[in-house]
């Protein structure tokens, strides 16, 4: 289990920790999230060409894919 990044609004208990086993946990506030590595970069930069290219995949059908539903090809 990796680290979790949470918004907290100072009030309701954040989704995030209602999923954590119970144990110790050490929390702080993160000003400037890490850097993105090499391969990261690449990634984010391959993408944003495709869809300034229109080849990238419609929104609905991300949707439906990260949901567990159909995907059109």
């Amino acid at each position: 289990m990796g680290p979790r990044v949470l918004q907290w609004d100072g009030t309701h208990l954040p989704e995030e920790l209602r999923s954590l086993p119970p144990g110790r946990y050490a929390i702080e506030p993160i000003d400037h999230p890490p850097a993105l590595n090499d391969e990261e970069e690449e990634g984010i930069a391959g993408a944003l060409d495709e869809v300034d290219a229109s080849r990238g995949i419609p929104f609905g059908d991300v949707l439906r894919k990260i949901r567990g539903g159909s995907h059109r090809e």
